[in-house]
């Protein structure tokens, strides 16, 4: 089994949303569909510069999208720093505990540690079990808090 984890770019829409529909045939219970709309605005999100501060890899294994990471960078003026916000993670099911959730973890710390100088990664824990193990065995993360969501 060889992975490639790869820079999310435009040209790997078709791949990813052939995985996302992998997805919702393994976990059926997601908040969003995958139609023509979906599509065409994740399509103009590659070439919109509120998008600029998105970054994503994707990790394929025999020429298919089997996982995904999704941050977004935070500059702030508060202490002159960059962190970033850990978005969405997520492998499918019949590829968990093979190494490519945290082979995805690890190319995005590289990248937000060398190209941005990013020190911390900050991610709303997830209320499944699974998910909260996944956490827990990265190395140099600490779960503090739940997490607040608010609607604007």
């Amino acid at each position: 089994m060889i992975m490639k984890i790869v820079r999310y770019e435009e040209k790997h829409i078709q791949d990813v949303v052939s995985y996302e529909l992998t997805l919702r045939n393994e976990e059926p219970d997601w908040g969003w569909e995958i139609n023509e709309e979906y599509i065409n605005k994740v399509s103009s999100s590659f070439c919109d510069s509120k998008y600029n501060n998105a970054l994503s890899f994707i990790a394929y294994i025999d020429n298919k999208v089997v996982g995904r990471i999704d941050a977004s960078l935070i500059p702030t003026h508060f202490d002159g720093s960059m962190k970033a916000y850990l978005d969405w993670i997520c492998v499918l099911k019949s590829y968990r505990h093979k190494g490519v959730a945290q082979a995805l973890m690890k190319e995005l710390r590289k990248v937000l540690k060398e190209e941005y100088n990013v020190d911390t990664l900050v991610g709303l824990i997830a209320s499944n079990e699974e998910a909260q193990r996944f956490y827990r065995s990265l190395d140099k993360s600490i779960i503090r808090d739940e997490g607040i969501w608010i609607d604007c």
